[in-house]
């Protein structure tokens, strides 16, 4: 037998955690001296305490680790219970993942602070464009509000146009308003050219203004790292004496598969300071 000691090190596990596992009864030590109160256990528990880690390292809770290694739950359930735990684990990898895209793209925005953008920004003037688009709500304008909302729009409305037959004829156009409900909340508008008539239904077809002047700028990658491109373009509108009077649009130029290879225009509205 070995001490509580010896079998913690054995276990690679802390002493204060035996004690615990012992308190609830999910590891019971195989003998206790009456005497003394030292608790020993046996080389064949680490067993049991493997699959007691690695349960509770897969997130289930101390009585879900009990009821599994007392064999309470039935195999079937078992499984369910781990293919649930799986989607879980592979959201929350998903979302830690596009969050540090954040921080790479925050970064690099910092990291170019003071720099004025070696991107060309053109000024020019955009004309009226008629689009097909769906709406709605993100909490926020920050790309880990706004692309959760924009990506199943976008889905949502090529759908649309393919059940009425409708083809576009241009890129996407995704643009942004202060939603009416305010709190910082933002009306997402999902759309792309197209040569249809007028409607409201399912999706909406209308005329998006002209911008008689817009500061426009390439941003080239995911949109999820667009906040170096974005604030450059703010750095140049400031430097060159415009003033920014709404949020940018942000014209699909080249959309493949791979969001990395994107190529995205980025059209600020402005005029003169």
């Amino acid at each position: 037998m070995f001490t509580i000691g010896d079998f913690a090190r054995h276990g690679r596990v802390s002493v204060r955690m035996l004690r615990h596992y012992d308190a609830t009864g999910l590891l019971r030590p195989a003998h206790v001296d009456p005497v003394s109160g030292y608790r020993h256990y046996t080389a064949a528990q680490l067993a049991r305490l493997n699959r007691i880690i690695a349960l509770k390292d897969l997130g289930f809770t101390l009585q879900q680790v009990g009821d599994i290694v007392d064999e309470k739950v039935g195999a079937e359930e078992l499984r369910g219970m781990l293919r649930l735990r799986r989607a879980e684990l592979e959201t929350a990898v998903a979302a830690a993942e596009a969050r540090l895209v954040q921080v790479e793209a925050r970064l690099r925005a910092i990291e170019s602070e003071g720099r004025m953008p070696t991107n060309d920004v053109v000024i020019k003037n955009v004309g009226t464009l008629r689009v097909a688009e769906l709406t709605a709500t993100a909490a926020g304008f920050d790309p880990e509000e706004i692309g959760p909302v924009i990506t199943p729009l976008y889905d949502q409305l090529f759908r649309h146009l393919d059940a009425a037959g409708i083809t576009p004829t241009g890129p996407g156009v995704a643009y942004y308003e202060d939603a009416p409900e305010g709190g910082g909340r933002i009306s997402v508008h999902a759309a792309v050219q197209v040569s249809a008539p007028l409607q409201d239904g399912a999706f909406r077809v209308h005329d998006l203004p002209a911008l008689d002047q817009a500061a426009t700028i390439v941003h080239r990658g995911s949109m999820d790292a667009v906040v170096p491109t974005a604030q450059a373009l703010a750095r140049w509108i400031d430097a060159n004496g415009y003033r920014s009077t709404g949020y940018p649009r942000e014209i699909n130029l080249e959309c493949p598969e791979n969001r990395d290879d994107w190529v995205t225009e980025l059209q600020a509205p402005v005029t003169r300071a």
